[in-house]
């Protein structure tokens, strides 16, 4: 039985051998966790959330960054 857990990240399938949280994710690919907003599977969730919510397969991550400017 495999372990692999296949998702999208801004439209792009990844494959995972962990159980990561969405926390765990978004590190890993080195996002400023300040200055995004997440949704999942067509879902905003708090911030405070992410560390204990668990990617499973088949979820959809689109990460929206705030961007600064005048």
């Amino acid at each position: 039985m495999s372990n692999q857990i296949n998702f999208k990240l801004n439209g792009q399938c990844y494959i995972s051998n962990n159980n990561l949280t969405i926390y765990q994710l978004l590190n890993y690919f080195n996002y400023d966790l300040a200055l995004i907003v997440l949704e999942y599977n067509g879902t905003i969730y708090s911030k405070t959330k992410w560390v204990n919510l668990k990617i499973q397969s088949n979820d959809q991550f689109e990460v929206i960054t705030i961007v600064g400017g005048g």
